[in-house]
């Protein structure tokens, strides 16, 4: 299995950090809130600017999670079309060799799912086979090259296409003050990824996916997640999440090279989710690399923020435009609810 390319979609409407805050301070000023606590909260999380699914005056009329919800359907329609367009051209490949697609969210609900709605809007085959997956969070564009790989083992000829779509400012709460929150408004943002992969009998210039693994790490429910309300996804967000990456990833990520017969000095290229700056710090330190080594992840962190799935897919895609040289090894790593992690493998 090989990824053939990796194409993105963002709405069109961003906005610098400034401008968010100044927001968030009309909002919360009203009730007398800490501002200043609010601004370190935002300048903390090293975030220059993010794409909003709407324009930012609009978001005042989203009084339900109905309407939040009927806005991100219709907006994931839009970036998750534009995404897998960007990705089969890139592929050079049209909608009519698609076999299989997957369809990945957690900040939003639709029946039939977006991938059904994209089987209209974009006319892919009839035959294509749909796997609409909910919950992973951010581990679940890293889980979606695994899962799409395990598919086309078994159909070395087909061409399958993982789609992210996540619109976090869909799911803020604004009478919701806590601190998860409050970090939460700062750093996720809006965005799609899209990524085309080939069977072995389909051959292409980008990497092959080697191997992958999952880590379950049992009692971790509350680190990450969703509580769901009457008024939509209300986050959950532990300050444990840098302290299980440190306990853990290094381990993990090492038994699996292990397995491979490499070591993470192998590893030319390190695709990692850019969960904020802490959890990048935990990855840097549990795995015993630089800032230079996860560069890709800190600058997508800076440019658009925590896009939960899509995130390490843009990262991914950073790595497509800038091959190592052939045979170089890189490794997918993202960690999400559950909590869990995912590891995937890739040789250029």
């Amino acid at each position: 299995m090989q990824i053939a390319a990796v194409g993105k979609a963002f709405p069109p409407h961003y906005y610098d950090q400034d401008t968010l805050l100044a927001a968030f301070r009309e909002v919360w000023g009203q009730r007398h809130f800490n501002l200043d606590r609010l601004e370190a909260i935002h300048r903390n999380v090293l975030v220059g600017g993010r794409h909003l699914a709407l324009p930012l005056e609009e978001y005042h009329a989203l009084g339900t999670w109905g309407k939040a919800n009927d806005a991100w359907i219709r907006v994931a329609r839009e970036v998750g079309a534009q995404a897998v367009c960007a990705a089969l051209d890139g592929a050079h490949l049209s909608v009519a060799d698609v076999d299989a697609l997957t369809f990945v969210t957690v900040t939003g609900v639709s029946t039939p799912s977006i991938d059904a709605l994209l089987m209209n809007r974009l006319h892919l085959p009839a035959r294509v086979r749909r796997t609409p997956v909910f919950g992973l969070g951010c581990v679940a564009g890293a889980a979606g090259l695994a899962r799409v790989a395990d598919y086309l083992r078994a159909y070395p000829d087909h061409v399958g296409v993982l789609l992210s779509v996540e619109l976090c400012s869909l799911t803020v709460q604004r009478e919701d003050l806590s601190v998860p929150n409050l970090i939460a408004t700062g750093l996720f943002g809006d965005g799609a990824a899209a990524v085309v992969l080939v069977g072995a009998n389909r051959p292409c210039a980008g990497p092959r996916i080697v191997a992958t693994r999952s880590v379950f790490y049992p009692g971790t429910e509350r680190v990450m997640g969703w509580d769901i309300s009457e008024s939509g996804f209300r986050v959950v967000l532990s300050a444990d999440v840098p302290n299980v990456v440190l306990e853990h990833l290094g381990g993990d990520v090492d038994a699996f090279l292990q397995d491979q017969g490499l070591a993470k000095g192998d590893i030319t290229r390190w695709i990692s989710h850019p969960g904020g700056p802490k959890v990048l710090q935990a990855m840097q330190q549990a795995l015993g690399l630089s800032d230079a080594d996860l560069e890709a992840s800190w600058r997508s962190l800076r440019e658009v923020g925590n896009l939960s799935s899509a995130s390490v897919l843009m990262v991914l895609e950073d790595a497509m435009s800038r091959p190592p040289a052939k045979g170089s090894h890189g490794l997918v790593v993202a960690m999400g609810p559950g909590f869990c992690a995912e590891l995937v493998l890739l040789q250029w």
